[in-house]
C-alpha cells in the first residue's frame, strides 16, 4: 500500500518584473521599477489609475496605466478600495501582472530568485511516496525542473529520468511539463519506494530545506 508524505511549497518571487521604457531623462530605453504607489484621477464617473514606476538610472517616473476612463460602476468595489488606499498587497500583485506590462513596454525583464516556505500537510510513518503541492503567489520565471532539482538536490537529468519512468508524476501533466514555468496548484508525486534512506535524506529537503 502506498503511503504518502504530503507537503506544500509556497513560492514567492523576490523581485517584480521590470519593464523597459523610453526614458525622457536618460534619452533611451531603460529598465523601470515599481515605486509601490498608485495615482488615481476621477473625472465625474470616470476613473483613471496608474501604477508609478521609476527609472533605475535617473529615477524619472513613468505612469503605467491600469484603468483609463473606466466607469466607476464597472470597477470591482474591492479593487476600487485598494486603489484609493494604495493597498500594498494589491499593488504588489499588480507589479507581477505580466500581461499588463507587456502591453505597455517593449521589453520586460523577469527574475528567477524566490523565497520558499515548506509545510507538512500530512505525515505518516513509513511513507514511500512524496507529494508536493505548489502554491505561487505571483507569476514567476522559474521552471518546474529547476525548482525540484534545486530543492531536492538532484540533477535535472535524473529528475527527467524519473518522470520518463513514471516515478515522478505531475497534475496537470504533459510531456514538457518539467520545462514549463511553475503554476500554482500543480501537484508533483515522486515514488521513492526504492530509496532506502528516504526519511533521512529526502524528508528534510521536502519539509524544511538543505541538510
Amino acid at each position: 500500500m502506498c503511503k504518502t508524505l504530503r507537503v506544500r511549497w509556497t513560492i514567492t518571487p523576490k523581485t517584480a518584473p521590470q519593464p523597459w521604457i523610453a526614458c525622457s531623462g536618460c534619452g533611451g530605453l531603460r529598465a523601470f521599477r515599481s515605486s509601490g504607489k498608485i495615482r488615481v484621477n476621477a473625472n465625474g464617473r470616470k476613473l483613471d489609475a496608474w501604477l508609478i514606476y521609476k527609472c533605475l538610472i535617473c529615477e524619472r517616473t513613468w505612469n503605467r496605466p491600469i484603468f483609463e476612463r473606466r466607469n466607476i460602476r464597472d470597477i470591482d468595489p474591492l479593487t476600487l478600495e485598494a486603489l484609493q488606499s494604495n493597498d500594498p498587497d494589491w499593488i504588489c500583485a499588480e507589479t507581477f501582472n505580466l500581461d499588463g506590462l507587456r502591453r505597455k513596454s517593449q521589453r520586460v525583464d523577469e527574475f528567477a530568485e524566490f523565497d520558499i516556505a515548506k509545510e507538512i500537510r500530512h505525515e505518516i510513518a513509513g511513507w514511500t511516496s512524496l507529494e508536493i503541492e505548489l502554491t505561487a503567489r505571483f507569476a514567476t520565471a522559474i521552471r518546474l525542473d529547476r525548482l525540484l532539482a534545486g530543492e531536492l538536490k538532484m540533477s535535472r537529468s535524473r529528475l527527467q529520468a524519473l518522470h520518463d519512468q513514471g516515478l515522478c508524476r505531475t497534475d496537470p501533466g504533459g510531456a514538457d511539463i518539467m520545462r514549463r514555468r511553475i503554476r500554482s496548484g500543480t501537484r508533483v508525486t515522486i515514488d521513492l519506494a526504492m530509496e532506502a534512506e528516504r526519511e533521512r535524506l529526502w524528508e528534510p529537503l521536502a519539509t524544511s530545506g538543505p541538510l
